[in-house]
């Protein structure tokens, strides 16, 4: 399986991204400049990666901008055609302004930046990221964002539940869904969704920030994984 890590001016956990793809999980992986707009070495099956940071200083809205990027009209004819999208923190902001995810995020109801471990409940096993995770452990990965609050009409809210397109909740370490360990006011514990198609996937905590033994929590780990065994699987 084939990555790729979209680098926008701004983005700062593109070389998080790349070690843990490259070196920890062992895949190809390359870097796409944000003013690339040929990403045909990129088959169905491969995953395109818009990581965490603060594109174009986060100026507008938190992804805005980079929604205008020049690689994103390729991008999101990738995710059209049915590649894997995987956009994380800042990504996942890109992919709602794009309209590849339905939503938006908003700043964090306590008005400030957020940095901490928290527990995300696998809320589905039907996306390629939660597949292979348990649905009732709580899995301790970081967040560090300022407009991670998930928001969405009552409309939008009640198609991701009908379709099943809630991808993970935030939890207390023993994975209930309680409304005191949301961490930032997001509707319904909101910390991940996918689309319909469950090809693009957006989420505000970061799991290539917990993919090794030497930092102490392997937990993110287990969403490379499960993504690389469902492609695997495909084949």
């Amino acid at each position: 399986m084939k990555f790729g890590v979209v680098v926008f001016p701004g983005s700062n956990c593109d070389d998080d991204m790349m070690h843990v793809i490259g070196e920890v999980m062992g895949q190809e992986v390359r870097k796409i400049w944000h003013k690339e707009t040929n990403i045909d070495d990129f088959e169905i099956g491969d995953c395109i990666v818009l990581p965490g940071g603060f594109s174009y200083g986060d100026y507008l809205r938190c992804g805005a901008i980079a929604s205008h990027s020049p690689i994103m009209k390729s991008v999101i004819d990738f995710a059209n055609r049915g590649g894997y999208v995987w956009g994380i923190c800042n990504g996942f902001q890109i992919l709602c302004e794009t309209g590849l995810l339905p939503g938006a995020l908003l700043l964090n109801e306590s008005q400030k930046f957020v940095c901490k471990n928290v527990y995300l409940k696998p809320a589905t096993t039907k996306s390629a990221i939660t597949a292979q995770l348990n649905p009732n452990k709580g899995y301790k990965i970081p967040i560090a964002h300022a407009e991670g609050r998930y928001f969405a009409s009552e409309e939008v809210l009640e198609d991701l539940v009908s379709h099943d397109q809630i991808i993970f909740e935030y939890c207390t370490e023993d994975g209930k869904v309680t409304p005191e360990v949301n961490p930032n006011g997001t509707l319904m514990n909101i910390a991940g969704i996918t689309n319909k198609n469950r090809n693009v996937f957006g989420m505000m905590p970061h799991p290539e920030r917990a993919s090794e033994e030497i930092l102490g929590n392997t937990d993110g780990r287990a969403m490379f994984e499960s993504l690389l065994a469902v492609a695997m699987q495909a084949v």
